[in-house]
């Protein structure tokens, strides 16, 4: 472990005590820091103002008038706090499970349609995603290219396959068998379209197939209209999520029906991730604000002018809708109403 230093050499205080780093816990975790540096010093080194901070060294509060000349020993306690508001709204918001699964990010990311495999990459990095869906499909044994998860850090994203392209219950199950084969992922997000222009899903067979991928060991993800029968419906056949379209996938169209979102969300009782069609930040926040727990974009970030732009927007306006859901907006109104008061404006008649 490389030591932590003082920072600029003039910064370093006078009667410098052993040299060479020490092993020290701070605030809990193990470091190594150099014990020629002082408290003092070694605040300063690390861009912090000692005025702003209290120090305890193995339980004992150090008077900031000694923080100079108190040097590191091997084995010390260091803990450093300040006084903080009593937490963030986001501190306050509790994390995204899926089965059983903690998530931080609250945006999840498709890896198709975009121009070449190194944009994907940093536009996945730009997103702060944690889950990106895979497709399945055929392998063209006559093109010579890298491999899709080649491209993808199983360390870092979670992958999702999906049974995109399906239009039978059987079909979508074949295809999640693939997908857990080839990716040694057992979550798989659901597609079974019955209608091949507006590739809408087709609720029936959806119920169907979620069924008996939970019965095979699937954490299922299915796509669904924006139905509160049909959400009510897998959720009960044991899905782990409910993710309703918001529009026609890739139509860029945005939520075209807040309302059936929130009617859902008020419905399950597992995650509501909306799902297709968002075109902008602004549509991404509008589900969020909605109430869905999380939203998964493609199509938007891939075909962006700056995709690796467009993604870190997202991510940002997964973030504010999800605030302002939990903010709580303004009632509606038809009439104006003043943010000053009415009465005591000062007059000239």
């Amino acid at each position: 472990m490389e030591a932590t230093g003082c920072g600029a050499p003039e910064q370093a205080a006078p009667g410098r005590g052993v040299d060479g780093p020490v092993e020290v816990r701070i605030n809990g975790r193990a470091e190594s820091i150099d014990a020629g540096c002082d408290i003092e010093a070694w605040l300063r080194g690390r861009g912090v103002d000692p005025v702003s901070v209290v120090v305890a060294i193995n339980g004992a509060i150090l008077a900031r008038h000694h923080f100079s000349g108190r040097f590191p020993r091997a084995g010390d306690r260091i803990e450093v706090v300040r006084a903080v508001a009593g937490g963030s709204a986001l501190e306050a918001d509790p994390p995204l499970e899926i089965a059983g699964v903690v998530l931080r990010s609250r945006l999840f990311c498709g890896t198709g349609k975009f121009r070449d495999a190194q944009v994907m990459a940093r536009a996945l990095e730009a997103s702060g995603c944690e889950v990106v869906t895979v497709a399945v499909r055929y392998f063209d044994l006559e093109v010579d290219r890298t491999p899709l998860l080649d491209h993808l850090d199983g360390r870092r994203y979670r992958l999702l396959p999906n049974t995109a392209g399906a239009r039978t219950a059987e079909e979508a199950v074949h295809l999640a068998e693939l997908g857990r084969a080839a990716t040694g992922s057992s979550w798989v997000k659901l597609e079974v379209i019955g209608e091949p222009q507006s590739l809408w899903p087709d609720g029936a067979a959806t119920v169907a197939a979620t069924a008996e991928l939970v019965r095979r060991g699937f954490t299922v993800l299915p796509y669904v209209p924006p139905d509160p029968v049909v959400a009510l419906q897998v959720a009960a056949a044991g899905a782990a999520t409910v993710m309703p379209l918001g529009s026609p996938i890739g139509s860029g169209q945005g939520v075209l029906d807040q309302g059936a979102i929130r009617r859902i969300v008020g419905l399950v009782d597992v995650p509501v991730v909306v799902d297709a069609g968002i075109g902008s930040p602004a549509d991404a926040a509008a589900a969020m604000e909605a109430g869905a727990a999380a939203v998964l974009v493609n199509t938007a970030i891939a075909r962006a002018q700056d995709p690796v732009r467009m993604a870190g927007a997202m991510g940002l306006a997964v973030t504010a809708g999800r605030l302002g859901h939990l903010a709580g907006r303004i009632p509606r109104s038809e009439a104006a109403s003043p943010s000053s008061p009415a009465a005591g404006v000062p007059r000239l008649e």
